[in-house]
Order: structure tokens, then sequence, then C-alpha cells
């Protein structure tokens, strides 16, 4: 398959171009070449240089070219979108755009499928400034011009290798350090998320079979537990880490941000509770696989050992909770 990739050197554009690689596909990437690929990946990809906030340089980058598949991760102003989109207008035939399930009205309900309502959103915006809607005028513009040759790829919570997001990572450098661990609500809380590489494995083919449409693309709820994940990271660090259980209420109380301070973790029976317990049928019927816990965090752990601590997205709110805020909490539960 001919595929271009919009941007493929940051965590889920990364994982797409690793598949893609593997699977032999030939690629052309289209970024600023700021951030550089391993020399094996960077090997088997031809790269253009161009800076697609500059419409006139991405349209002399892509002139005259045609490919079968184009991948985009894009997450700012939604005419960015829209200038690729016009620009490939009959020189691409499948169009899979990563959005996400942020783009469902808020409270996003538990069980909600696809045809959950919608935020408001303009494809002509130069804003990103609300990440919701920036996320739905992004879909409105690929919809605009490819139609039923697109795919929107609504991500819930990602995790795996490359994220620069840093919730994962945040967890893992947590645990390493060892001692007394607060770890929040219970151990048996079910968790839906979802693997970059498993996003890129799923578009990939999709591509490759030409499927179109929105597609709520995470692991099914409970596919792992809280407490999972945090035993999986003690193993992985090999860490003499001790895990303290808190209750939502602790936590509450302690005024700790769930999401936030405590990455990946949501209280139960409030707003978030959709995030953890969306519908996510369509895209496991149409090829969706999501591999172990085990191998998410085992992955992201030996990535961090070979590449270090990733610069996090200025764009999102910081993650993990003050080492002072935890002791207090930790006394209180002594």
């Amino acid at each position: 398959m001919r595929l271009l990739v919009l941007g493929g050197t940051h965590f889920v554009g990364r994982a797409v171009v690793e598949e893609a690689v593997r699977r032999g596909d030939e690629i052309t990437l289209v970024n600023r070449g700021r951030s550089p690929l391993p020399e094996a990946v960077a090997a088997a990809v031809e790269p253009l240089v161009a800076d697609r906030t500059d419409a006139e340089a991405l349209r002399a980058a892509l002139d005259g070219r045609e490919w079968d598949a184009v991948i985009d991760t894009w997450s700012g102003a939604p005419k960015v979108i829209g200038d690729a989109c016009g620009l490939l207008s009959g020189r691409v035939g499948h169009y899979g755009y990563v959005s996400s399930r942020s783009v469902y009205s808020w409270p996003f309900p538990p069980g909600a499928d696809e045809s959950a309502p919608v935020v408001e959103g303009d494809p002509d915006s130069e804003v990103s400034d609300d990440y919701a809607q920036a996320k739905r005028g992004g879909e409105l513009a690929v919809l605009r011009v490819f139609g039923e040759n697109a795919l929107l790829a609504r991500a819930g919570l990602v995790l795996g290798p490359y994220e620069n997001i840093g919730r994962l990572p945040w967890w893992l450098r947590r645990v390493e350090r060892g001692g007394r661990v607060l770890a929040p609500g219970r151990p048996d809380r079910p968790l839906q998320y979802i693997d970059a590489r498993d996003i890129a494995v799923w578009m990939l083919g999709a591509a490759q079979r030409g499927v179109g449409g929105a597609f709520n693309t995470v692991s099914h709820p409970g596919h792992a537990t809280m407490g999972e994940l945090l035993d999986e990271i003690i193993r992985v660090t090999g860490s003499d880490a001790e895990l303290v259980w808190a209750p939502d209420e602790v936590i509450a109380e302690a005024e700790i941000a769930a999401w936030t301070e405590l990455p990946v973790w949501l209280p139960e029976g409030g707003e978030e509770e959709g995030l953890h317990d969306g519908d996510v049928s369509a895209a496991h019927a149409a090829g969706l696989v999501c591999r172990p816990v085990r191998e998410t965090v085992a992955d992201t752990w030996a990535w961090l050992q070979a590449e270090g601590d990733p610069a996090l997205r200025a764009d999102r709110p910081s993650v993990g909770l003050d080492p002072a805020k935890e002791a207090k909490v930790l006394t209180g539960l002594s």
C-alpha cells in the first residue's frame, strides 16, 4: 500500500510508521523534519519536509503525488486538516484521521456508542483552544472532502511506547522509586484504554480494506483493571513498591485530581464514568484487537529505558502527583 503519513514521529504517529514499515508498505512521511526517527525506521520511509500549517509549503511537498491512503494525527486547528484534505482530494483513496472520544457531548454516558451526541465543530476554524471542538472540526473537515472514504478513529485513553502525554510513564517512574505508593480506588476498577500500536495496526488494516465511518477505537471495558496495571508496573520495574489503596472518597477529600494527578484512574459513578465504559463493539467487529496489559507496560518500560523520558506535549495538562501531597494522604492511611 502506498501510504502518506502526516507527522509520524511522535506517539500514535510513530506507531503508525513503525507498523507500516513492518507491513512493507511504501511510506511517505511529511513533517517539519525536527524529530528524527530511529535509523532503521527512517531508512524505510521517504521524508518530505514541510510545515503543514503553511498551506503553500504543503502544496509544494505533495504536488503531483498520489497515495492509496493517508493517516493523519493532527490535534490543532481544523483548518490545517481542511487544507490537507483539499490538497489530497482526488489523489488519495482513503483518509484515516485519529480523532478522540472527546468529540462526544459531556458527559459521555456509560455504554454509549458512536451515535451519542457530539459537540459543535467548525472545519474552517483556525483556533484549537477547545480540544473537543477542534477534534470535531477536524472530523468535519475530513468528511467534507472524503465522505464514506474517511475513517474517524475516536480513540479513548491511549497508552504504550512513545507516549508524550506522560500518563503511563509517570506511573512507571513513580513505582520505580519504590516505597508506599498511593493507589486510587479499588484494585478491580475496570479500565478502558488502547495501546497506540493497536490503533496503528487497526487503522492500516482498515485502510487496506477500505473501511470508513466513525469508530470508538479503544478496548472493551475491563480489558484490564487498575490493580492489574499497577501490578504489572511493579513487576517490570522490579520495584519494592507497596501499593496502598485509597477509596474514592479519600482521594476526593484530599483534593487530588483524577486523570491528571493520578493518571489513568477515574472515580466511579461520576460524570467521567463513560470514559471507562464505552460501547466499542463496532470497532472490534471491524477487526480491532487489543494486546494484553502486560505487553503494553513492559514495552513502554523498555522504551523509557532505551530512549529516556519523552518531552511532553505542551498543549496537554501536566500529569502526576506531588510527592508531598501523596505523603500526606499516605500518612492518614497508616
